[in-house]
């Protein structure tokens, strides 16, 4: 096996430029050390906010903002982002240490932050070519991923100054009903499905099972590993929709993103990597979080449906601002397959009565 390759930036997709003219002297202001012509390049894969590179000279910072044409200001607020990140390093090492947060719309067209670049190998559903990931790699590294999100339910929140940071009474209820409503807000096309599955978990909502520090996000390529050992995670990336909640959701949605091999392919080709062999599966990745966190979790379908009807929410907020055309990305114009797919997924998990 070759030397894994280091995630890397590329060029600027067309529409997502940054004012280097506006940013560079912001930049140079207030982080008086930074010197050298401002380099700016992106990190294409991500599909929520966009993220930079930015060089200036031998400093690497990264860059996030909000996507062009997005209105969902819950789901994209820089400085909730930026709060929990300078909270988080305080008691779990495993973030990128931020730098710079801006809601002066006027240097690039909307808020952002700026934090330290993680330098590492990030996993994306289609790996480089020339990296074998044996069986023994995923089994360690996907116990190793369930291990570690147990790990972010157990953080101190409040040591970290992040008690305010959601309001975990009633929590699965309002979870229900806001994607829910979002759902109707970017809705396209009719899908039973995932009708069915907002009938079902509106009726058959658990009691809260406590509240814990949730990353809400939470998945492989968010994972910054060890370029020696691509088994230990270093570093976490993507909390903007971090809070304080049942952790037993923040559970359903990694399981919904768990795909496994006999699973629709277009969901495959978004999270791939957990089809791999070696990988833990779902019932597995469920009887691994109980031991480690110690948390009994006695209804896991209705956390399962919950994640799917979530992830396929998010997707389909995505495909609709591409309708919209407030993006250009190509990779957008298929999402509506994975939507339905996600709904299908429901009404299978549904029938079977099981994850």
């Amino acid at each position: 096996m070759n030397k894994p390759i280091i995630d890397r930036s590329t060029s600027i997709r067309p529409g997502e430029e940054l004012n280097i003219a506006q940013l560079q002297p912001y930049l140079t202001t207030y982080l008086p050390q930074l010197r050298g012509d401002l380099q700016i390049e992106q990190f294409p894969r991500g599909f929520s906010n966009l993220t930079y590179l930015l060089r200036m000279g031998e400093q690497e910072m990264v860059l996030r903002r909000p996507p062009f044409g997005a209105n969902i200001k819950s789901a994209h607020d820089m400085g909730r982002e930026y709060k929990v990140l300078a909270g988080l390093i305080q008691v779990y090492p495993k973030v990128p240490r931020p730098l710079l947060y801006c809601a002066d719309e006027s240097v690039i067209g909307a808020p952002f932050y700026v934090m330290e670049r993680v330098k590492g190998v990030i996993l994306r559903a289609q790996p480089p070519r020339d990296l074998v990931l044996t069986p023994d790699l995923m089994q360690q590294l996907s116990t190793a991923a369930i291990d570690n999100l147990a790990a972010i339910h157990a953080v101190d929140y409040a040591a970290a100054g992040l008690a305010d940071l959601g309001k975990p009474q009633g929590y699965v209820q309002r979870q229900v009903e806001g994607w829910t409503k979002r759902y109707r807000n970017a809705q396209t096309d009719d899908l039973p499905n995932l009708e069915q599955a907002i009938t079902w978990l509106a009726t058959h909502l658990p009691a809260e099972s406590g509240a814990a520090l949730i990353h809400n996000d939470y998945k492989y390529d968010n994972f910054v590993l060890d370029p020696a050992n691509l088994t230990h995670i270093i570093a976490v990336l993507d909390w903007e929709m971090c809070t304080i909640g049942d952790p037993l959701l923040d559970l359903g949605t990694t399981l919904g993103y768990w795909i496994e091999p006999h699973d629709p392919q277009a969901l495959a080709g978004m999270f791939g990597l957990t089809t791999l062999p070696g990988n833990l599966d779902r019932g597995q990745l469920l009887e691994r979080y109980m031991a480690t966190s110690g948390r009994a979790v006695a209804d896991p379908l209705f956390y399962y449906i919950y994640g799917l009807f979530k992830i396929a929410v998010i997707i389909q907020q995505i495909y609709f601002r591409y309708r919209q055309g407030h993006t250009q990305d190509a990779r957008f114009a298929t999402l509506s397959q994975v939507v339905r797919d996600y709904g299908d997924m429901a009404a299978l998990a549904l029938e079977k009565g099981r994850i």
